[in-house]
């Protein structure tokens, strides 16, 4: 329902725009000081920043494109997230099909490099910040929701005139920044409308989908193990997980913001190799009260989930998966409804059947390879001792 034919909605709208108009006359105009809740906290610190640069309300704004070599080294350094990011920005195109906003994807320089949605090319408003390249970092075009999750390193949404210059007033955003399997940012995703109605939900989905993005880098990495991490009562198997990657010796090759919250060990990524300027490797030992080796052989056991202890003297569940059962496991993201994830009982079942074809039916050799016993196989698949049903 628009503000327009809703009198209560349209009050609220004006007056949530008098309220930022006052805020820009303060900060701005005035140099003053903003009392305390006349705008979030994050949006007076981008005014401030941009005030700091020499930056002037009142000027306008070209939406520049970085140079040609400048281009090509955005392109090739960001070619794996825009890969990574592609298909889940498709299903998030179907979520705000309707509303006027589309989805700008930025390296961590806030520079354009893939976009997404119903975008106007006919409208100049539209195509300028929508173009790949274009710099949209707070240096260049101010107080944006690119500008300020790039800086604050949170989520946002800016309305209106929020934004710090008075040229890009039009536009209403959402931004969340993403974080590399490493811990450390590699960009942000940003919904915006122009002239829309204001929706601030989205910063929620915004947030959702750059998890998502995130996750599915991490998976992307090299690695032979996926540790999937929740507290125990939690359902494993679903995008809230932590999420580590192991190499075949142990070490962390990649971690997604769930487990660095997790894990105080992951939480800040260690200081960089002087040649490399990768964060040093952290050793699952480090991080869990197991050896490594018992992740491993839970991977190959019919029921792979354990309690693992923490260094803290906390506990997690995990679920331990060979890359090859991960694939097979989770199909889906919670994007679509988690309609496709396999449930663990399922993938259990799979994957017991899938040893029982392997064998050629010999249950015992099944059994063996599996690391169970004949009795769990048929309990398991919910039948009697006999020849289960390979088909």
């Amino acid at each position: 329902m628009s503000t327009a034919t809703h009198p209560s909605l349209l009050a609220e709208a004006t007056s949530r725009l008098d309220a930022i108009a006052r805020a820009r006359q303060v900060a701005m105009q005035d140099r003053s000081e903003l009392p305390a809740g006349w705008i979030a906290p994050w949006v007076e610190r981008s005014w401030q920043r941009c005030l700091h640069l020499g930056l002037a309300p009142q000027q306008p704004v070209a939406f520049d494109t970085v140079t040609h070599q400048q281009m090509q080294r955005t392109q090739e350094g960001n070619q794996q997230l825009v890969q990574t990011a592609k298909p889940i920005l498709e299903k998030l195109g179907r979520a705000i099909v309707n509303t006027r906003y589309f989805a700008i994807l930025t390296n961590r320089d806030g520079v354009v490099v893939d976009t997404s949605g119903a975008i106007d090319r006919s409208d100049p408003r539209a195509d300028l910040i929508t173009r790949i390249g274009t710099d949209l970092s707070e240096r260049s075009v101010g107080t944006t929701a690119i500008g300020v999750a790039l800086n604050e390193l949170q989520p946002v949404w800016l309305h209106r005139g929020e934004h710090f210059f008075s040229n890009t007033a039009v536009y209403s955003c959402a931004g969340a920044p993403l974080w590399g399997p490493d811990g450390v940012c590699v960009g942000m995703l940003d919904l915006t409308g122009i002239d829309a109605v204001e929706r601030p939900e989205l910063k929620h989905l915004v947030t959702q989908t750059a998890s998502h993005i995130e996750n599915a880098l991490v998976l992307a990495q090299p690695h032979t193990l996926v540790v999937r991490l929740n507290w125990p009562g939690n359902t494993l198997g679903t995008d809230a997980d932590g999420i580590v990657c192991l190499d075949t010796d142990g070490w962390i090759s990649a971690a997604n913001p769930t487990a660095r919250q997790m894990v105080p060990q992951l939480a800040t990524p260690r200081q960089a190799h002087a040649h490399t300027q990768r964060p040093v490797a952290v050793h699952v030992s480090e991080v869990f009260g197991i050896g490594f080796e018992l992740l491993f052989d839970a991977a190959h056991r019919s029921d792979p989930v354990l309690e693992i202890p923490l260094w803290t003297g906390l506990r997690l569940q995990a679920l331990p998966l060979l890359r090859a059962q991960e694939a097979q496991a989770m199909q889906a993201t919670p994007l679509n409804g988690g309609r496709d994830t396999v449930a663990l009982k399922d993938m259990e079942t799979a994957l017991i059947r899938k040893a029982i074809d392997q064998a050629r039916g010999n249950i015992a050799q099944a059994a063996q390879a599996l690391g169970i016993s004949r009795a769990t196989v048929y309990r398991k698949l919910g039948q009697k001792q006999g020849r289960p049903d390979n088909h």
